[in-house]
């Protein structure tokens, strides 16, 4: 049903109150909600909030006139000064600060026979909420009043909202490198349903240590897709799982990304916001060519496949933490059936990135953003500092749809008005009846701008209409009811951790003002990616996630490492084994472990295991190395640490172990590059490293340089007032003077 309420003007000047002094009453704004707003039949009281310009008004009164004609309600309120919320202290850090109250709004929540009433008579036609602020006990001199207008409508939400609640913790990680959450801090986050006629929500999973986002549900709510990190902390692994009361990620129900090859060949690495197809049979998703094939280990250093073809920036303000987009990409669908990934003809071509793709509510077509493709960086930009920095790379995208037809695609078209329009169109949702799109407008990127606004098109293309949902900050993550009458999304207007929003649509697409969803989460944290799920009462209690087991054991297995207890550290890489058995980087940690535990051939066994999964892996050449030569097997040492300086030349322990093997087999020749550079590697062994250098000099009957060297680990001594070892090179030095 169509709330048919005129715009009306916020704060309304009353008639003077009988035996008042001759002075108006002063203009009250309520801030919320505002006039036009309309509820769902089955919503809690909201908290009115106002603002009393009168310093002399102490207390309220509150009357609600009908539309419908039953008799007027009254209330009275003490304004009780407005809160924030209750805050979660481990998420609390130097760099964010939890929200503070307003001292200047006044609060009001009608209990529950008032909100009843006001619900029941509000449904044909407006109920008037009218403030006034008195100065007297009594109530007899009002000083102030204003009004507000809303309506209750007769369609319910009929659906819960499933969204995750995450902390803003910015961390820089190492100097110069910031993360939005250190992983540390992802057990924090948490998956929760709210039915909008509760006042709280329901806690559904947390302590998860992997990062698992963009959700989707089939349209009988029946299917569940989310991305999922892989154990190479990316964007790898994608679960479909069915939704029960007590839904469970298992192994099974993983697909690897890594698993489908690009077109050089390489194993495709990235899967970025999937979206799970109406009857739950496909999952489009967009991909990128990984480009020339990199080791494992290149990849966790230098993730080409992602530099190239996302922009991201990171940032210390937690208010917007974050800028993301793809500049390169296709569209791709995966098949449940087949177990297959394919591009989607007519959203494949690599001139353009397209990302963000919406199914149709009958499947059979898709809408998506699209923009020219480029590089995410340009060479030598500067990278962004905050977000909507002008130095972020520009990218506007246009919607388009283009038919699914099974897979075979078919002739993109732009959708008319959400395209050349001068901004950035991006993230559409169609509504379930398919006659409109919902997106984010914003002036560069997509999703969570600080300029992000909801518009609404039809879905065949025409004048595209700013929603009137809009707050003043950041309008986004959007999602529609399954009866189409309600849209919730998320927002900044009130605090910079983020709030749930809801909006009624009546049948021609208009919109009302925002709700506010309240007591989503903690004060100091955010509500993201809330998404509707049709599923009855009880449908969804709970959730686990054992395929991501594998992330809790190797923290657990890291956090012993730090305490130096290896020997329990080991039995957690091991558990980790048991789930990845081809993960090298555990079998390089279980080799660590092994060997600090005295357990070296155990560990020369890892070590090798690592290398054969992963050839490329500098540690594990270096470690390798380091554990051959402590049992005498130097020969079979030196290849890996060859390889090692190969792979990574500035590894300064690496130089100065093949550099000191191959003094120790007498090859001086040999020695003295490594040697060389180790010397100019910062390592804090420099007097070592030349005492090495010395003896390889001499040993190629280089004396001068050798005395360069004592002359050098002479002054270092000297330096550090080491009397010994300062007498000892004097005497070095002084046969070498001898030799002259």
């Amino acid at each position: 049903m169509r709330a048919s309420l005129a715009a009306i003007a916020v704060l309304i000047v009353l008639p003077q109150a009988p035996g008042a002094d001759a002075k108006e009453p002063v203009e009250i704004t309520i801030d919320y909600p505002a006039s036009g707003s309309v509820f769902p039949p089955e919503f809690p009281a909201p908290e009115f909030l106002w603002r009393d310009p009168a310093k002399a008004a102490s207390s309220w009164s509150i009357e609600i006139v009908f539309s419908d004609g039953a008799s007027p309600l009254r209330a009275t309120a003490r304004g009780e000064r407005m809160r924030p919320g209750p805050i979660d202290p481990r998420c609390v850090t130097p760099a964010n600060a939890p929200p503070a109250a307003n001292p200047d709004i006044r609060t009001w929540r009608p209990d529950a026979a008032i909100w009843s009433a006001i619900k029941r008579h509000s449904t044909a036609g407006p109920a008037t909420i009218r403030i006034s602020g008195h100065n007297d006990p009594a109530m007899h001199d009002r000083v102030s009043q204003g009004q507000v207008a809303i309506q209750t409508s007769t369609d319910s939400v009929g659906a819960p909202i499933f969204y995750r609640d995450v902390p803003l913790m910015p961390s820089e990680v190492e100097k110069g490198v910031i993360k939005p959450l250190a992983s540390s801090a992802v057990p924090l986050i948490a998956w929760r349903l709210r039915d909008v006629g509760n006042s709280a929500s329901k806690l559904l999973m947390e302590g998860l240590h992997s990062c698992a986002n963009c959700h989707s549900f089939s349209g009988d709510g029946k299917i569940m897709g989310i991305d999922v990190d892989g154990p190479r902390n990316d964007k790898g692994l994608y679960a479909l799982t069915p939704v029960a009361p007590q839904t469970s990620i298992r192994k099974e129900n993983i697909v690897e990304w890594s698993s489908f090859r690009g077109k050089l060949g390489s194993p495709l690495r990235v899967g970025f916001m999937s979206r799970v197809s109406p009857d739950g049979r496909y999952v489009a998703t967009t991909i990128n060519d990984p480009g020339d094939p990199q080791s494992e280990y290149q990849r966790r250093k230098n993730p080409t496949d992602l530099i190239l073809n996302y922009y991201v920036a990171n940032f210390k303000d937690y208010r917007f933490l974050q800028v993301f987009y793809p500049t390169r990409g296709i569209l791709a669908w995966y098949s449940q059936e087949t177990g297959k990934l394919t591009p989607l003809p007519g959203a494949d071509d690599p001139h353009y990135v397209h990302t963000g793709a919406a199914w149709s509510p009958d499947g059979r077509f898709l809408v998506f953003s699209r923009a020219e493709a480029r590089d995410a960086y340009s060479p030598g930009g500067k990278l962004a500092e905050y977000a909507n920095d002008p130095n972020e790379t520009q990218i506007r995208y246009d919607l388009y749809r283009v038919p699914f037809n099974e897979g075979k695609g078919g002739k993109p078209e732009a959708v008319a008005g959400a395209s050349q329009n001068g901004m950035s169109n991006s993230f559409p949702k169609v509504s379930p009846d398919g006659r409109w799109i919902v997106y984010v407008q914003a002036r560069n990127g997509q999703l969570m701008r600080p300029d992000s606004q909801l518009y609404i098109v039809p879905a065949a293309g025409g004048t595209a209409r700013r929603m009137r949902c809009n707050t003043t900050s950041m309008n986004s993550w959007h999602s529609f009811s399954p009866n189409g009458r309600w849209l919730v999304f998320s927002s900044k207007a009130r605090s910079p951790f983020t709030q749930m929003y809801l909006t009624h649509l009546d049948e021609n697409g208009n919109d009302t003002p925002a709700i506010l969803i309240e007591n989503t989460t903690a004060a100091n944290r955010a509500v993201n990616i809330p998404e509707f799920v049709n599923i009855p009462p009880g449908g969804l209690e709970s959730m686990d996630a054992p395929a991501a087991d594998y992330y809790r054991i190797i923290d657990a297995a890291s956090s012993l490492m730090t305490r130096n207890r290896f020997d329990e550290a080991a039995t957690e890489w091991r558990k980790a084994l048991e789930l990845q058995p081809d993960e090298a980087s555990a079998h390089y940690n279980l080799g660590l472990c092994l060997f600090q535990s005295g357990r070296t051939a155990d560990a020369i066994a890892h070590y090798a295991r690592a290398l054969e999964i992963s050839p490329e892996y500098p540690e594990a050449h270096n470690n390798l190395g380091g554990a051959l030569t402590s049992v005498g097997r130097l020969d079979e040492a030196i290849p890996h640490f060859q390889e090692t300086i190969r792979l990574d030349p500035a590894r300064a322990s690496a130089q100065l172990n093949l550099g000191t093997l191959l003094l120790r087999k007498g090859r001086f020749a040999e020695a003295i590059p490594p040697l060389e550079s180790a010397l100019h590697l910062p390592t804090g062994k420099e007097p070592a490293i030349l005492e090495f250098l010395e003896g390889a000099y001499a040993g190629v009957g280089r004396f001068a340089d050798a005395a360069k060297a004592v002359r050098q680990a002479l002054a270092l001594a000297e330096k550090e007032n080491d009397t010994q070892l300062v007498e000892k090179l004097k005497t070095r030095l002084a046969r070498y003077e001898l030799m002259r």
